[in-house]
């Protein structure tokens, strides 16, 4: 006989959580699915973290069998809308799915719908002018973060069991400190894409709220399976709590409690600098370059995303390519922490979230404190998990866990052991039940 569980605690249970209590018979395949779509039917009007709905989600059977799961709308999910935040997209339809949607359906996820991103995801909120601005969970008219805003939102907030996004310039990362949950951003390559990202550094990736639900996830997105979970070896972790860029005492305060849970565990810990400038004059460069080969004329899509094309297409190739040489060469740095490390921490963001009005402009220079411990990595090449790190006056706060190429999994395993510790982890946002 299927047990139910109570209705709440089905919402919230983690994915690795679920799929047990389905294998074992203690939960209904269909249970999480359907409580999802009426949550969000119910809940999301005020925080518009999805685009789309489907109704009829059903999970099926395998490693993400009754789990459901929530795509970002840059990604393909067949029969639905696929707007990628813009105007010129609006009635577009996906006639397949993306590689990583295909494998989770196949490996029974439901798939509940599209989430909110903003145009070109050329953001770091999620704010667009076909949808209402994604709210925080924990704030309303507090930024949740992007571009992946809309995913991690609905992550938080217990409309999902997990979520898609991508994370060019820490498009995953951001949201998921701002919204206290566990999100990764893979290797290069890792995860299949249909089309190559113009500059390389675009990377699909899953949020969470657990790093054991990261690790299944992404089992499945790339097709391999995750190797038995446990405690990690003895890391030498280099620490940065802060770079030449002003970063908020309380971004700073985070890396130092994870610090001293790592030192406490057993690992070794030694200082390492960091400095986040050189990049993010590059990728001032290199993101308008991004979006400069999108169909169509400027005029065509929003004002922000409209200029950023506008911009990149003005851009001479000798001006390009000394910029992503120049961004390239400067996320070295990373790799030298690494040749006496393996692995590094950072605060995720160098600021709190902030009101949604108040989100610093995209690639101007308020964005570069937000986003100094990111955006390295993203031109470092390596993957790189936030975790979530406590409150600080109400509101989320994360720590970057950054791992040698191709090292998720041991990454995943050191995140896992500091999200366990007290003052770590995901905790319900209040309001949401």
């Amino acid at each position: 006989m299927i047990l139910e569980m109570h209705a709440e605690d089905i919402a919230w249970l983690t994915a690795v959580e679920l799929t047990e209590g389905v294998r074992s018979g203690r939960i209904d395949r269909q249970a999480a699915p359907r409580l999802h779509l009426e949550r969000a039917r119910r809940l999301d009007p005020r925080l518009a973290a999805f685009v789309h709905l489907d109704g009829a989600a059903r999970a099926g059977d395998g490693p993400l069998g009754g789990a459901s799961l929530a795509v970002k709308d840059t990604q393909p999910v067949a029969g639905m809308p696929w707007t990628y935040g813009s105007r010129r997209w609006r009635d577009r339809v996906a006639e397949a799915d993306a590689v990583p949607v295909a494998r989770a359906r196949a490996a029974g996820a439901a798939i509940l719908g599209k989430t909110h991103t903003p145009e070109l995801a050329a953001s770091v909120s999620t704010v667009s002018e076909l949808f209402p601005p994604t709210q925080n969970p924990w704030r309303a008219g507090t930024t949740p973060g992007g571009s992946s805003g809309g995913s991690a939102a609905a992550v938080a907030a217990g409309l999902c069991t997990v979520a898609f996004g991508d994370d060019m310039g820490g498009s995953i990362r951001i949201p998921s400190s701002c919204c206290g949950i566990a999100g990764l951003r893979p290797s290069p390559g890792l995860v299949p894409a249909e089309l190559p990202s113009p500059v390389r550094l675009s990377c699909r990736g899953p949020l969470a709220r657990s790093a054991a639900d990261l690790r299944l996830a992404l089992g499945v997105m790339t097709g391999r399976t995750p190797p038995a979970a446990g405690p990690p070896r003895r890391l030498r972790v280099a620490v940065v709590g802060s770079s030449p860029v002003p970063t908020e005492a309380a971004c700073q305060a985070a890396a130092a409690r994870a610090a001293e849970v790592l030192a406490a565990a057993g690992h070794e810990l030694r200082p390492g600098g960091w400095d986040p400038m050189p990049v993010a004059r590059a990728y001032q460069v290199v993101r308008p370059a991004s979006v400069s080969t999108m169909p169509g004329e400027p005029e065509e899509y929003g004002g922000a995303a409209g200029q950023l094309i506008a911009q990149g297409r003005s851009l001479g190739v000798r001006e390009y390519l000394e910029a992503f040489t120049a961004g390239l060469a400067a996320a070295g740095l990373l790799h030298r922490l690494l040749d006496d490390c393996d692995a590094i921490l950072t605060p995720t963001l160098g600021r709190l979230p902030m009101p949604v009005e108040e989100v610093p402009p995209f690639l101007g220079e308020p964005w570069c404190s937000y986003t100094q411990f990111v955006l390295p990595v993203s031109f470092a090449g390596l993957p790189a998990v936030s975790v979530p790190s406590g409150l600080h006056e109400g509101l989320p706060v994360g720590v970057q866990l950054v791992g040698r190429e191709r090292r998720e999994w041991e990454l995943l395993a050191l995140a896992e052991q500091l999200e366990s510790s007290p003052g770590f982890g995901f905790r319900r946002p209040p309001g949401w039940e």
